[in-house]
């Protein structure tokens, strides 16, 4: 199993999130192909109402304590409490209109 599966698997299991993103930022750093070192996580979760933001961190690391310590370089987070999250984006983030690709104009 690859580290950005370990780290969704604990998230989820820990959290039960209602929206979890672990994004590999890896290859815009200078690592070879297919490092698993860089990563992002975007998280929306009822344990963190009512927390501060460096409480939500340290959980989150927490859970991921063994990865920081052997495998992960950098991790960013972002965590929002369900409200945060709607507040941001609405009920679910909306997906970019698409731009034609391989349409052909006239």
């Amino acid at each position: 199993m690859n580290i950005q599966n370990n780290i969704e698997k604990k998230l989820l299991n820990h959290f039960n999130p209602q929206h979890l993103e672990v994004i590999n930022e890896s290859d815009m750093h200078n690592v070879p192909p297919g490092s698993e070192s860089h990563f992002k996580v975007v998280i929306v979760a009822d344990n963190f109402d009512g927390e501060r933001l460096i409480k939500r961190h340290r959980a989150v690391n927490s859970v991921l304590k063994e990865e920081l310590a052997d495998d992960i370089h950098a991790l960013a987070l972002h965590t929002y409490t369900q409200h945060e999250w709607q507040n941001l984006f609405g009920e679910f983030p909306t997906s970019p209109n698409c731009l034609g690709g391989s349409k052909q104009t006239a």
